[in-house]
Parts: structure tokens; sequence; C-alpha cells
């Protein structure tokens, strides 16, 4: 029972669209889970105005259209629950890749302050923070992949930088959707009613903050 909607996040129209599509259907609005993201990975000399800029745009702009739109919904209700998919490098700096590490830094800024501002209505706002989805077509598929930029920008092999990122986790093994999808059940769940204005390393240890 779910519908499926092309939505841009860094268009506010399209996004209360959403929201209003998600109300229509359903009477209310439980769970925003703000997931959309970009990463292009470049030293600090070399990254063009406007690709940075992109990167705030879908990585945190849309992030904060996300959560206003759920939030106009969720208040009369006095209750809801908003989720950012964060990332390990919205806790420490990412090497030649600043502005994913920017926008993710901001976005648990906005998350902490969101859930200040939305505690009074009943609203929770927390984000995840995942490792290095080694595993998933963020690294491997095509020629944006993770691995390739990662290869290019360090000068290594793309074996050699799964090794690297391999070698960081105390675990000893990539993370994988499911660990994510576990702590996010988590937290939308009542079990997570006393939690608000956190971001939850799930990382297999590697970052420990």
């Amino acid at each position: 029972d779910a519908i499926a909607l092309k939505v841009d996040v860094c268009d506010e129209e399209q996004v209360e669209a959403m929201v209003q599509a998600a109300v229509t259907k359903y009477g209310k609005l439980d769970l925003m889970v703000s997931n959309a993201a970009i990463l292009i990975a470049k030293s600090v000399v070399e990254f063009p105005v406007e690709q940075w800029r992109k990167m705030m745009d879908v990585n945190l702009v849309g992030y904060f259209a996300c959560a206003k739109a759920a939030a106009k919904v969720m208040i009369p209700n006095g209750k809801g629950n908003i989720i950012q998919i964060n990332s390990k490098s919205g806790k420490k700096g990412s090497y030649k890749n600043s502005a994913y590490a920017a926008a993710k830094f901001g976005g648990i800024g906005f998350t902490q302050s969101l859930a200040l501002e939305l505690a009074e209505h009943g609203i929770r706002v927390n984000a995840i923070c995942p490792g290095n989805l080694l595993n998933s077509p963020l690294w491997n598929a095509g020629p944006n992949s993770l691995f390739k930029q990662y290869a290019a920008n360090q000068g290594i092999t793309e074996e050699q930088v799964r090794q690297k990122y391999l070698n960081q986790v105390p675990l000893k093994r990539s993370c994988e959707y499911e660990d994510i999808a576990n702590a996010m059940v988590f937290l939308a769940s009542d079990e997570a009613s006393y939690m608000t204005g956190q971001a939850i390393n799930v990382t297999g240890g590697q970052e420990m903050r």
C-alpha cells in the first residue's frame, strides 16, 4: 500500500506536493525520512563553485525543505517523527570530500535545532550516521562511483580504496542497508520515544564520538 512520486527535493513546491499527496492518501503524516543526497568528491582547488552549491542544495537545503513541509502537517496533529540519513562524514572531516562533509555537518546542526524547536509539538527529530556502504551501488555503479572518485582523488587503486576503508572499521566489514534500516525502524518506533536531537552512529565502530 504505497505511492511513488518523482520529486526534486531542491524544489519546495514539489516537496510540499509530495507531503500533501501522502496526507491525501493516508490522512496524516507520521514519519518523514530525508534520504536524498548526492556526492561529488574533489580537492578544494579543483571544486567548481556551482558543484559545491549543488551539494549544499540537495544534501542540506533539500533536507530543510522536506522537514519544513513535514512539520507544517505534523504540528497540528501534535505528533510526528523526522529522520535524516546523514553520514559519519557529518561528524568527522572527509579527505578531498569537503562539500559532502560540510553539508552533513550542517545536517546534524539542523537536526538538533529542529529537535529543540519541534519538541513542544510532540515531534522528534533525529539523524542516522551510516558508515561506508562498500557493497552498494553508490560505491560500485557507474563512472561516478565512489570507488572510482576516491581512487582518482587519492592516487590508489579501487581495491586499495576498499581495503583502506575496511581497515578503519573495528568490526572489519562494510556497513549494509540492513544495519541502517534496523536503526531507522527503532528511531521511528515508540521504543525511541525519549530520543530526539540525536545523530546515531551506525559505523561498525569507525566513528565513536
